[in-house]
This record gives C-alpha cells, structure tokens and sequence, in this order.
C-alpha cells in the first residue's frame, strides 16, 4: 500500500519543528511549563530530536520536533523524517517552523519514512501519521511517494521474483493503471525486429530476453525513457566474483527508476506524448552465452567488440537507443545502473548524468535540490571518443586501462542516440546505508530532479 497522508482528525496532535539556533528564543515565547518542560528533558532541537510535552491533563498537548541548524540540515535531506519515526502513535498537524519551500520535501520525506519491504517478512509499521498541511499538494507528494515507493519494490525484489517475466508484469500493471498501452517483443522475435544485441546478452537464460514498450498520451512533446533491465547479472563468461555479484538484483534499477519516474508524468497529466522501452534480461552463462572477443552487430549497423561480457548493460541499452531515436523524440533520456566508476567518481548518493545541452542541465540543476535528489552533471568528453574506438570493430565495449569509465560508457550509448537530444544517467540505485526516509537497500535516483525539471525542458 502506497503511503499517503493520514485521514483528517480534529485530535490530530500540532507538531513544532524547531531551528536548533531558534529554540531558546521560541521557548521564551511560551508558558513558563513548557519551557520547563523542555528543560528538564534537555530539548535542545538537534536534528531529530523529539519531545512530547503534556498538557493539564497529563496528556500531550503538543510534540516538539529538532530541526538543527542550517549547517547540519545541509548535510542531510527529509530532515523531519528523523524525527517521524520517533513519534509514538498518533496522528500530527504542523503547526509552525516550516517555510512553503520545505514543507512538501519535508512531507514526502515523512510519507518516505512508513515504507517497508515487507514481502517476505513482516517489519512492522510507522505510528505516526501526517495530516497534509495547507498549502501542500497532498495528492501530488503522494504520487511521489507512491512512485519511489514501486522503483523500491522492484529493486528490493531478488532476482528469484524479479526476472524478465515479472519486470513485463510490472510494467503491465502500471499500464492497466493509467491507461498506457504496453507490447512485448521476445526472444526469437528480438532478432526478426532488428534488436539483436538484447537478443546476444539474454539468449544464454531460462528467462527469455524481451523488449518491454509502453506508451501513454497522444499529444504534446514526445519524451522516450530507456531503462537498463538487467534483472541479474553473473557478468557472463567473465564471471564477477561472489562479493560483486551479491547486489546484481539491482542491476535492473534504471528500469525501476523509469517506471517510477512513467508513474509520476501519467499521474500528473503531464501533456507530452511518452514513450518507455525497457530491454529486461539476465546476463547469464550457459553455451549460448555471448563471448570475449565476439563482435556484435547492433541495430544501428554499428559493430562492437566484446572485451568484457560484463558490461552488457550498454549493449542492452544501445539497440533500445537506437530505436528510441527513431521515433524523433524531443527528448531521449537514459537511466541505468550502467557503470561502477560513477560510484567511484561521486559516491552512492549523488546521481551522475550527460547531457549535451545546457538548458537541459541548468532546469535539472535549479531544481535537483529542492527536489531532495541531488545529482551531478559529468562531461561527454569527446577526446575520449578514441577509447571506444577498437580498429577491428566501429565500438569496444569495454575499454581497456580503467580510466574514465562511466564517460566512456555514456559516449558509447551517446553513439546509438543518433541526432536525438539526448540525457543519461549512471545511477547506483541503492542506499548502502540506512538514513532518514531512505533504508538500506533499492532507492529511486534521478526521477524526482527529472519529473520536477520537465516543464521547463520540454516548455510545457
């Protein structure tokens, strides 16, 4: 069940939020018992800090809530979310500390708070609830939540029920939901339909290789989201070792991230044309599995040189690209869990992308923030062009050296999007580490920054 706000009450509980630099100050505003109060229980509004304070009855009559300073809010996003989850059960109204431009973000990070994966295991749920505050679009923050919320689920799900056949069901059931229409193109078919290069990394699965497209409203721009849906990936012959395979279940995730970002433009009614094309696969080993030194010829014509079967992702992605831009987008976008080196160069939580166009990247940077889903432009380096360029074939898949890694890959996939405007992202697709409305474990990246940059990309 999607989070979403809790039901009006008129016993909703006023929660203060409350700056760490302010707290002395806005208890001098107040009944000396409460000031007392807060004394006695050394509030002292650190981030996430929470005090109930009783009324004559001895019932709450108001909850405080730690916000910290400026400084330490800037190294943290959903802020309120910490405190969320210490709030014994009820339901809340905020009453005061929280300017128009932070309240929505700070919502949909309390909603973020009550998600659970539960499908396999009970976690118990968040008691406290959130009345939507005036001024908020409460059906908007919900739909956020509810499409971080899918990309999650089909990231946290194992590879055991989360292959080709259930990234397609998933992809259906979003259809059904808004309308969309949806077709698959599988197996043998990928080669009579010219995707060859989907075809040669899934074959050597039980699980059949597919294209997945679906598409949604019939007038305005034309936007194209293509999601990387490796559903496993063993690295192929050349195998990975245990340790890197043990996140491969999330080597689907820039197709979770596209749907979930599909999820938030068919809610909104976004006037634009959307078309979603998700190559799902398991890159797997058996002896029809694709080889070192093997060269593939892609949709476009291109021919690639296999160096490592285990950068797959990009070959996947390039026959979708490639049909992508036929379709004339306006605008082309990629999301992938593409490269390793992105993590390297920028850490699991910001999302990297390319873009050849500076409107695009300085509506994506004006609103990232308040988006609470940072991401970093990087540079489609055409000196490197040469890295990609093997002589026996027109592109290598794998260069050889290390360096520079996720800018060779989106060059490579920058090859197969033709004259489209085109946008990648290389994002990592997990929180290794639990924080504040984000656990441990699949995360949406890009969506948020994307959907919230897309009027002003596509002048809707």
């Amino acid at each position: 069940m999607p989070p979403v706000f809790a039901p009006f009450t008129d016993a909703a509980l006023p929660l203060h939020v409350i700056d760490q630099d302010e707290c002395a100050n806005w208890l001098q505003q107040r009944p000396q018992q409460v000031s007392d109060w807060a004394q006695a229980n050394s509030f002292t509004a650190a981030c996430g800090q929470v005090l109930l304070v009783p009324g004559d009855n001895g019932k709450p009559d108001m909850a405080l809530v730690g916000y910290g300073t400026a400084a330490q809010r800037a190294r943290r996003r959903f802020v309120l979310a910490g405190a969320a989850e210490k709030l014994p059960k009820g339901v809340y109204t905020i009453a005061s500390g929280l300017d128009q431009s932070a309240l929505a973000m700070e919502c949909l990070g309390w909603l973020l708070s009550s998600y659970r994966f539960d499908r396999y295991r009970n976690q118990g749920e968040m008691k406290a609830g959130l009345l939507a505050p005036e001024g908020v679009d409460s059906a908007a923050v919900e739909s956020l939540a509810a499409a971080e919320c899918l990309t999650r689920d089909l990231i946290n799900t194992p590879a055991s029920d989360m292959g080709p056949d259930e990234l397609q069901a998933a992809a259906e059931a979003l259809a059904t939901q808004f309308g969309a229409s949806i077709s698959m193109t599988v197996d043998e078919a990928l080669l009579d339909q010219n995707l060859p290069m989907i075809h040669a990394v899934g074959r050597a699965s039980d699980w059949r290789p597919r294209l997945i497209e679906m598409n949604w409203g019939t007038s305005g721009p034309k936007l194209t989201l293509v999601g990387k849906g490796v559903c496993f990936d063993t690295g192929g012959l050349n195998l990975k070792p245990g340790a890197s395979m043990g996140l491969m279940k999330k080597d689907m995730g820039g197709a979770a991230a596209v749907l979930g970002l599909a999820r938030m433009i068919m809610a909104a009614e976004l006037p634009l044309q959307l078309r979603v094309l998700i190559p799902a696969v398991e890159n797997s080993v058996s002896g029809t599995a694709f080889r070192p030194g093997d060269i593939l010829t892609s949709r476009k014509g291109l021919t690639v040189e296999i160096n490592n079967t285990d950068a797959e992702g990009r070959l996947v992605l390039a026959d979708a690209l490639a049909l992508a831009d036929e379709g004339k987008p306006d605008l082309l976008i990629s999301m992938a869990t593409l490269t390793g080196a992105a993590r390297v160069a920028v850490g699991p939580d910001l999302a990297p992308f390319y873009t050849d166009n500076e409107g695009d990247a300085a509506a994506l940077a004006a609103v990232a923030n308040g988006s609470a889903d940072p991401v970093w432009r990087m540079p489609f380096h055409d000196p490197y062009e040469a890295r990609i360029e093997p002589g026996i074939a027109d592109l290598d898949n794998a260069p050889a050296g290390g360096f520079a890694g996720s800018i060779t890959a989106a060059l490579f996939l920058r090859r197969f999007a033709g004259e489209s405007r085109y946008m990648h992202f290389d994002i990592y697709g997990w929180n290794p580490t639990a924080a504040p409305a984000r656990p441990k474990g699949g995360a949406g990246q890009g969506a948020r920054a994307l959907f919230a940059a897309l009027p002003e990309m596509l002048n809707l």
